[in-house]
């Protein structure tokens, strides 16, 4: 990507595809002033980024706060912008293996990663970025082992983007998601990953889960059932050694989503962690939400428990 064409500075329509954004609406009362100069500030920051001796400084500089709410649009169609980010991204892939990249090359490309969670949070670029397949450029970062600062930064920045697009309950971004690798790429970060990052990680499973769609490509097959389940399985063991009430919600959600599913609530019945059955993490439960997500999930499995027993009963009797 380093022979990228340099483009002109000028707001017309470009990487999305689409009109330029509007006018910004006016703020009443003495703040406009202020807030006009903030944002000819963002848009000459955004210009700044096609240019490559300035395009640091102005990494810096947007990714350090969401400056305006239109940020997103006003990245999305500046020319050249995305372009320029996505170098930013494939410039660092000769540094993922071996391992090597600095704290300031890894600073610099989180920076960019910012601005493009700006576009994937914003519902006018949201679906725009999906049909431009940027994720994937992400995907180099979330299949790294390294757990060194630069490493784990990048990382869990990449998981940032992927889970401000699940945030919003949107079956078409759930779609698009599953054709890609992302399912093996967070158990992997789950299984890795810092306690934050393992975090995000689970947390994108469990929103893929809360959909319909995900939920029955998950348990569709035993070989993709299994491999959540024994990652999910794995830390539930870990947090036995270093709690996280946080993580541990989130295991406890996607379990009783999983146990929402017929055919993969029966196989919880035999490999749901005794942990989560023998009160081991009552002490760590303070939240009720968790609480009851907890005794909903025992309930649906022991359910299956009742029903196994009431019908080998049945064939008891009618055997005899």
């Amino acid at each position: 990507m380093s022979n990228f064409p340099q483009q002109p500075h000028c707001l017309a329509p470009a990487f999305g595809g689409g009109a330029a954004p509007p006018p910004l609406p006016s703020a009443a009362g003495g703040g406009q002033p202020v807030r006009d100069r903030k944002i000819a500030s963002a848009e000459q920051l955004v210009l700044d980024l096609c240019e490559p001796d300035l395009r640091e400084n102005a990494l810096g500089e947007l990714s350090k706060r969401e400056i305006f709410q239109d940020l997103a649009p006003l990245l999305w169609n500046a020319y050249g912008t995305i372009a320029a980010l996505l170098q930013e991204i494939v410039s660092i892939y000769p540094f993922l293996s071996p391992p090597t990249l600095s704290p300031g090359a890894s600073n610099r490309v989180c920076n960019a990663l910012a601005l493009l969670q700006c576009v994937a949070s914003h519902p006018d670029t949201r679906i725009l970025f999906l049909n431009a397949h940027i994720p994937l450029y992400l995907y180099p970062f979330l299949n790294t082992t390294s757990k060194t600062k630069p490493f784990e930064y990048l990382r869990l920045t990449s998981l940032g983007v992927i889970g401000a697009l699940v945030k919003v309950d949107d079956t078409e971004v759930i779609s698009f998601l599953l054709q890609t690798e992302i399912i093996p790429l967070c158990l992997r970060t789950m299984e890795m990953g810092s306690e934050l990052s393992k975090t995000v990680a689970t947390f994108i499973v469990q929103k893929i889960l809360l959909d319909d769609v995900g939920l029955r490509y998950i348990c569709a097959t035993a070989e993709r059932f299994y491999a959540v389940g024994q990652v999910l399985g794995s830390m539930v063991t870990s947090l036995a050694e270093q709690p996280s009430t946080r993580l541990l919600k989130h295991i406890i959600r996607c379990y009783l989503r999983l146990s929402e599913h017929p055919r993969a609530c029966g196989s919880l019945n035999n490999c749901l962690p005794n942990m989560l059955k023998d009160g081991s993490f009552n002490n760590y439960i303070d939240d009720p939400t968790t609480r009851h997500w907890l005794q909903q999930l025992l309930h649906n499995v022991g359910g299956i428990n009742r029903v196994a027993n009431l019908q080998g009963g049945l064939d008891h009797i009618i055997g005899s």
